[in-house]
């Protein structure tokens, strides 16, 4: 497991990496209690696919909110949509997420789901539970929408670790790992410092008092 920082300096940064037997809440909890030791502070939003465990564990440890990758519930989403019927699915679907405010998004929510709920009730089933984690970026700065909603920006990167590993494909044990995924990541790390910010200094303004020490997101 790895976690990437949003600075409040508008760059991304590697904020450490780790092995686990599982991503069960134990893990994650001893992994950003690892983060706030090391000076980890003003986590505003956890962003990951849906872990259970990290969710807890990031309420717990940062208090900070949780954003389900939009991309993959999307994806889990279609899995209960016949496949001649997703692209009209995929279109209700969007105009969720074209809304310009977060309170027009959960309204559209509502009324799409309870507009496939007669013909995909697993669903709307589905929608009913996942809407605040799955909207959670609307609360932040329209500016970092992009940026926050998904998982997306760091899929490169995801990538490139399971190229390489699969190169190796098994490791002797779990420092073996962390050399090949450290290496890589300090590589990353290294790329992300000297290349253009990815969010503006205005924008993150608005989220801290404290420029310096405060991060924006975590991306998981």
């Amino acid at each position: 497991m790895r976690g990437v920082g949003w600075l409040a300096s508008g760059r991304r940064e590697v904020l450490g990496v780790a092995t686990g037997a599982s991503e069960a809440e134990p893990f994650w909890t001893a992994f950003l209690r690892s983060l706030a030791d090391r000076g980890l502070r003003g986590v505003k939003l956890v962003i990951a696919d849906d872990h259970k465990g990290l969710r807890a564990a990031a309420a717990r440890v940062f208090h900070a909110t949780h954003q389900r990758c939009r991309v993959h519930w999307m994806r889990n989403a279609l899995a209960h949509v016949p496949p001649q019927q997703r692209s009209a699915v995929v279109a209700m679907l969007k105009t969720i997420f074209a809304q310009e405010s977060a309170k027009a998004a959960h309204e559209q929510w509502t009324a799409v789901a309870d507009g496939l709920r007669e013909r995909f009730p697993k669903l709307a089933a589905l929608m009913h539970g996942a809407r605040e984690d799955v909207l959670a970026y609307m609360a932040f700065p329209r500016e970092h929408w992009p940026q926050i909603a998904s998982t997306n920006p760091l899929e490169r990167l995801n990538g490139e670790i399971k190229r390489r590993s699969d190169v190796v494909g098994i490791f002797p044990n779990e420092p073996a790992i962390v050399r090949l995924v450290g290496a890589l990541m300090l590589e990353q790390n290294d790329e992300w410092a000297v290349s253009r910010r990815y969010m503006s200094l205005e924008s993150l303004a608005t989220l801290s008092d404290d420029p310096v020490l405060r991060l924006s997101a975590v991306g998981a």
